[in-house]
């Protein structure tokens, strides 16, 4: 089996490419070119190949699609931090939302058997209708991301219904691990703690602290992902824990995590406060844990133990590492 994956380099990606290549899969991770190459999720992968390719231009995704030939597509690109989608709304709508419609394109032009996941996002219920939120639960996007999310996600149910493609939307609850990009809330709070615990900062600015959400492991629902491109028909799935906690409690946790009080070391920054807040999140997961079987593994609590853990001692070790240098 040949899988080609988008954002191969993030946090998902190199989660899925892990567990692809442990499945014995030959795997394409999709890359820009550019003067930065930021490759330290996947440096350990030595299997994993790469081919040029950008999300914004079509004839690349045409190219790539045509050289890979893959059995399935899995496509985690985007621009996926929400609060940069309010600073650059078009290039959000540009790599989150038409790049879904290129991707699909290309596969419908040169591979129409691969296929294809797109992962969608919660974000995409934004101002809920409902809690919890399921498949069926409508849309109402609070941000330009959760927008853009909205259009790939149609497009995807679009080309499953108009061209036949075998194509899933993977409706994703946050999910985090110490891969998190350090722009997220989970990870800026777990690099911080470790920072404040090791005398390397004093406190840690935060937004609104009562946004809920239903956080998971990243390398639980990456299994998720490869389950549903494995049954007999496409179809959508919402994954979740099915729990909420809120960002006080997330602070909780993560000090308590190196026996600090968290209370003297937060403050609130009004400018940290998005324009249009999406106040509670929470989904129900029951579609895909009965048709696929899926259970996450791994708790709240663990998750964030995990994640300051890992910054604790990537910290540790720089300090080491800069006390050597000194000492030469």
């Amino acid at each position: 089996m040949r899988a080609l994956i988008t954002g191969v380099t993030g946090q998902d990606g190199s989660y899925l490419a892990e567990f692809l290549l442990d499945k014995g899969y030959e795997v394409y991770g999709l890359v820009r070119r550019s003067s930065l190459k930021k490759y330290d999720r996947i440096e350990h992968l030595e299997r994993l190949k790469f081919v040029d390719g950008d999300l914004t231009d079509q004839s690349s995704l045409d190219s790539a699609i045509q050289a890979v030939q893959p059995d399935e597509v899995y496509n985690l690109a985007a621009q996926s931090f929400v609060p940069a989608s309010w600073n650059q709304p078009v290039l959000t709508a540009d790599v989150t939302g038409l790049g879904v419609l290129r991707i699909l394109e290309a596969i419908r032009r040169h591979r129409p058997t691969a296929r294809f996941l797109q992962a969608s996002s919660s974000e995409m219920f934004g101002k809920v209708r409902e809690t919890p939120q399921n498949e069926k639960t409508p849309f109402h996007p609070r941000s330009p991301y959760g927008v853009a999310k909205v259009f790939g996600h149609y497009m995807t149910v679009n080309y499953r219904e108009s061209y036949g493609i075998f194509a899933c939307s993977c409706i994703g609850f946050n999910h985090e691990s110490p891969r998190r990009g350090t722009e997220f809330v989970t990870r800026k709070v777990s690099q911080q703690v470790a920072r404040i615990k090791l005398g390397l900062a004093s406190k840690l600015l935060m937004g609104n602290l009562d946004a809920q959400r239903d956080w998971g492991f990243a390398g639980d629902y990456v299994k998720a992902m490869w389950v549903m491109l494995q049954q007999p028909s496409a179809d959508d799935y919402v994954l979740a824990t099915e729990t909420t906690h809120s960002v006080r409690e997330l602070l909780e946790v993560a000090f308590s995590c190196v026996g600090l009080d968290w209370t003297r070391y937060v403050e609130v920054d009004e400018k940290l406060i998005r324009p249009a807040e999406v106040d509670c999140l929470r989904g129900d997961s029951t579609k895909a844990r009965e048709k696929l079987g899926w259970d996450p593994e791994t708790n709240f609590r663990g998750v964030i133990e995990m994640m300051v853990k890992a910054d604790l001692e990537i910290f540790s070790r720089q300090g080491i590492e800069r006390a050597a240098v000194a000492a030469d």
